[in-house]
């Protein structure tokens, strides 16, 4: 594990220090859970971009054929 300084704005820290009182965990806790979140969603979006490149447009279309034309079930109407 390492050490991370990081300087942030009064503003930003005390907005920080509230959330994480309202979460029940601290400070470092919360920006860690913080910083995981985004590489997780940076990470996800570059896996979807790259199986986006694998997809193709004749291949949707042929398996969308195949789907039954029906009613939606009972609540699953838009």
């Amino acid at each position: 594990m390492c050490t991370v300084s990081l300087r942030v704005p009064d503003s930003l820290h005390a907005r920080l220090k509230i959330l994480a009182e309202r979460d029940g965990i601290s400070i470092h806790q919360f920006v860690t859970s913080a910083v995981a979140e985004k590489l997780s969603a940076l990470t996800t979006q570059e896996y979807l971009a790259e199986r986006a490149k694998r997809g193709s447009r004749e291949k949707l279309m042929s398996m969308l054929a195949k789907v039954p034309d029906v009613p939606a079930d009972p609540g699953d109407e838009l």
